[in-house]
């Protein structure tokens, strides 16, 4: 609820600051909104193809936890 409400306050203040209706507005930031999405899947596609073509080696999650926990130690032991 509480997100509803700052939305609604920073919509009157955008069409306060611009002019525009706030139908036009929310229009605006749908269009732009359904943009990135489309993108988004496009990339997420292609990432998929990437992966089903094997141009990309996919790393098991072991190793990457192993990774990064090194990680934080070898930065841990430098901060001591």
């Amino acid at each position: 609820m509480d997100r509803f409400v700052m939305g609604s306050s920073q919509l009157e203040q955008w069409t306060s600051d611009t002019g525009r209706p706030a139908e036009e507005l929310v229009e605006d930031v749908m269009a732009g909104y359904l943009d990135e999405m489309a993108q988004l899947h496009a990339t997420l596609d292609s990432s998929y193809d990437d992966i089903k073509n094997g141009k990309v080696k996919l790393i098991p999650g072991d190793e990457v936890e192993a990774h990064f926990a090194a990680k934080g130690a070898a930065l841990r032991s430098r901060r001591s």
